[in-house]
């Protein structure tokens, strides 16, 4: 922070930055300081993806690929996998009502072993089928939130 300040100060010395400039930086510089989240040890830099829960994964796909221009990267009988930038938008096919399935974030660094104690932790616990790549875990509330590296792309299995 002593680093911006002193670029700041540099800045309005060199006429670069006004006094009314410095002053509004300057506290929107401690005000976000004083809010900023404490560090957890985990990093969420993406919103890798998202997955819906459909009952006709070929008519959902389509309307998506159609609409938006997402095009297909994975699939299979039930599951599609669409692009959307470096992220991506998951369809599942299931039985269950319509709803939102779960949602992704890429960890930076991400180490499995690391973010199951941090949940242990939080008396939460990960959920059967993950590996070292990518796992699932219900939050406090119930959502079901998915784990892995940034550059994660996703796997539709069999």
């Amino acid at each position: 922070m002593q680093q911006i300040i002193e670029r700041m100060l540099a800045d309005f010395e060199h006429g670069r930055l006004t006094r009314r400039q410095l002053a509004a930086s300057l506290a929107a510089l401690v005000t976000g300081a004083q809010a900023a989240p404490k560090p957890s040890g985990l990093r969420a830099v993406t919103l890798n993806h998202l997955t819906v829960r459909v009952a006709d994964v070929q008519r959902t796909s389509q309307f998506y690929q159609e609409f938006f221009g997402m095009p297909l990267k994975q699939h299979s009988a039930t599951t599609h996998i669409l692009g959307v930038g470096k992220s991506f938008f998951g369809i599942e096919q299931k039985p269950d009502p319509v709803a939102l399935d779960h949602f992704d974030f890429g960890i930076a660094a991400f180490n499995a072993e690391d973010v199951i104690a941090k949940l242990k932790a939080r008396n939460l616990k990960p959920e059967p089928g993950g590996n070292k790549e990518s796992f699932k875990f219900r939050d406090p509330d119930g959502f079901l939130v998915q784990v892995n590296g940034p550059a994660y792309e996703g796997h539709v299995g069999p």
